[in-house]
């Protein structure tokens, strides 16, 4: 069975990836990561520099990662297409639905990343959604999350699933993980509680169920991701990759 590659989003070193990439690169790799995700770089940096960073420390970009007015733009969507490209990449990754309320703003969406897919596709990219908590609210018995999955094709709408926001919008994240094994080939891994995140294998989550549905789906990318830590940002991506390694990648 081919194992996925495990990659590191940058949002746990926070402001500091605009000042001190180089620094962060190498961080990153030491830890024993291969890959990392990150929004458009070229913005802080001409593209020659920032794909050399990359190279000097074996580091690939897993995707790129922004909200749905990113995608739903065609000038912002093509931006995002060319850096993928240019930095060899393939998933273009989204959080978030159509301004409005309700179901409506799940079903505008759906028809919006169709669009956003097929274009994708075009040039050989994944597109991606990434849930977040609220996805699984109801309206009248039935969750954006899913009604989103439903009127969308799996041929031009993956999914980046983030087990711990399916753990605090009440389902189990091996069981959502198996119900889309057909489209999952992304994976934000991440641990806490309500309120709270923490290195992986030290939250509430159900990470080993979760990994071992991720297995079975043939999984690309399995990303660590912490938006915030009490620790030094080096000693809680080292924490976090030792226990993926635990688990056997």
């Amino acid at each position: 069975m081919k194992k996925p590659k495990v990659g590191l989003q940058l949002i746990v070193y926070g402001p500091r990836p605009r000042t001190d990439l180089e620094g962060v690169l190498a961080e990153v790799a030491s830890a024993g990561y291969v890959g990392v995700e990150a929004g458009n770089l070229f913005k802080q940096a001409e593209p020659e520099q920032i794909k050399a960073l990359f190279a000097k420390n074996g580091l690939q970009l897993t995707g790129t990662h922004g909200g749905y007015n990113e995608v739903a733009s065609e000038a912002s969507l093509e931006e995002n297409i060319a850096y993928l490209l240019e930095m060899k990449s393939r998933y273009l990754i989204c959080s978030g639905v159509a301004p409005g309320e309700g179901i409506a703003a799940y079903e505008t969406a759906a028809e919006t990343f169709n669009k956003v897919g097929e274009r994708c596709k075009k040039d050989g990219l994944i597109f991606c959604y990434h849930n977040h908590a609220g996805e699984f609210q109801s309206f009248n018995g039935v969750k954006g999350m899913h009604r989103l999955c439903e009127l969308t094709d799996p041929a031009l709408m993956q999914l980046c699933i983030d087990v711990y926001w399916v753990h605090i919008g009440g389902e189990s994240p091996a069981e959502f993980i198996k119900r889309y094994s057909a489209r999952a080939p992304y994976y934000h891994f991440k641990d806490g509680g309500k309120g709270y995140f923490i290195e992986l294998g030290q939250g509430e989550v159900d990470l080993k169920s979760a990994f071992k549905a991720a297995l079975d789906t043939k999984a690309d990318w399995i990303v660590c991701e912490q938006d915030r830590t009490d620790k030094e940002p080096q000693q809680s991506i080292i924490e976090s990759r030792q226990y993926l390694k635990a688990l056997g990648i």
